[in-house]
């Protein structure tokens, strides 16, 4: 297995820090966690966010290594796109957090390119 298909792995559960640090808080209840992650303020409400948004973005990276695999087969370039992708998705994340919006959207921006590219790569096999 590729470094690329792993990386969708990763992608598929990166979103599980950023949960884990929205439900830290006191009064988290398990029986009720919707009503507790709508009723959250600052930097938690910002990492539930980053949860909601890293699983918005997940099916159209998956999507986009599996056709770059399916087109162009294994190669370093799909490799290198796919661990940009989960490094540039963590640090999303923590700018989330730490509530830096323009790079934030910088970082954002630069792994949906990461997307772009790996769609690029299977359009020209």
């Amino acid at each position: 297995m590729t470094i690329a298909l792993w990386c969708v792995l990763a992608a598929a559960f990166l979103h599980l820090p950023f949960a884990i640090a929205a439900k830290s808080g006191k009064g988290f209840s398990n029986a009720r966690p919707r009503a507790y992650l709508e009723a959250l303020e600052g930097w938690r409400q910002r990492a539930q966010w980053t949860q909601l948004n890293s699983l918005e973005n997940f099916p159209i990276f998956a999507a986009a290594v599996i056709i770059c695999h399916l087109l162009a087969g294994a190669n370093d370039s799909a490799n290198l796109l796919a661990l940009a992708f989960v490094a540039l998705r963590l640090v999303y994340g923590l700018l989330y957090i730490a509530n830096l919006a323009t790079l934030r959207s910088l970082t954002w921006m630069a792994a949906q390119a990461c997307v772009v590219g790996l769609f690029v790569i299977a359009a020209r096999a």
